[in-house]
């Protein structure tokens, strides 16, 4: 067994106070987030059952993702109207120049925090 394995293998919890197990080889029955969400499931309030770690050897950190138990996740509530609504004038926030006041179509880099025209017209004001 090598050492990363050792380190990422506690299926009693000992070590780590949850269970844990390597990248990959976690038992059937658990899932992350993402998985739960592929099946139209959500955690739905229970608490972590496991988790998975990987180490890093390069960076020398150590990565972890955490397990919810798929018997008693919950489907995935379905978007109403008003979120529809919500997110929609979220999105034209994030499109909306602050200083011409268009919408341009993409989001707005924050790096920026201005569209592409604007960046133009000001480079060229500078030179």
């Amino acid at each position: 067994m090598s050492g990363a394995f050792g380190k990422c293998f506690d299926p009693t919890g000992a070590r780590h106070g949850i269970p844990t197990y390597p990248w990959r080889l976690a038992p059937d029955g658990l899932a992350t987030r993402r998985q739960l969400r592929t099946r139209g499931l959500r955690p739905g309030g229970q608490p972590i059952a496991a988790q998975v770690m990987r180490v890093n050897r390069r960076a020398g950190g150590v990565r972890v993702g955490y397990l919810y138990r798929i018997d008693r996740a919950k489907p995935v509530r379905p978007m109403t109207s008003r979120k529809w609504g919500a997110l929609a004038l979220a999105m034209l926030a994030r499109r909306t120049c602050p200083r011409c006041l268009l919408d341009v179509g993409y989001c707005i880099p924050r790096s920026h925090g201005i569209c592409g025209m604007c960046i133009t017209a000001e480079e060229q004001r500078d030179a």
